[in-house]
């Protein structure tokens, strides 16, 4: 019985963890969508959510293997590589969404230049968020 609701208690915990990641990276893309100029969606909260989710899967699976592999390159720049790295994550969003084609929803850039703003937004502002939550 003791093991039962240490197992729920895990459980329970994990389930609030996600859902706090996607409101958190869903709140990053929030942000950097109204204060980059050249970076455009569709699909209001819906965006938000299943943006949340892929730069969350984004974040735990291939952004480590990206800075793992970069290590040379983010020590040599002092981090700013990092933008680099954040724009590559941005850009599979804004691809994935796109092949995917959920109804509505899209994420497009202007330009190049948008992308490093956008990375570089982002990066700060999930970087933020997660210093206080």
């Amino acid at each position: 019985m003791r093991s039962e609701k240490l197992l729920t208690k895990i459980t329970m915990g994990l389930i609030v963890k996600i859902i706090f990641g996607i409101a958190l990276n869903g709140g990053a893309l929030y942000v950097m969508t109204e204060f980059v100029d050249g970076v455009t969606y569709t699909g209001g909260l819906t965006f938000f959510v299943i943006g949340g989710v892929v730069v969350g899967l984004l974040n735990s699976l291939i952004k480590p293997i990206l800075k793992a592999f970069s290590m040379p390159l983010i020590f040599i720049t002092g981090g700013v590589f990092l933008i680099v790295i954040n724009g590559l994550l941005l850009w599979f969003l804004s691809y994935f969404l796109d092949v995917i084609q959920f109804r509505d929803v899209t994420l497009v850039f202007q330009n190049l230049g948008t992308y490093a703003i956008g990375a570089l937004v982002f990066g700060v502002i999930n970087w933020l968020e997660h210093l206080i939550f």
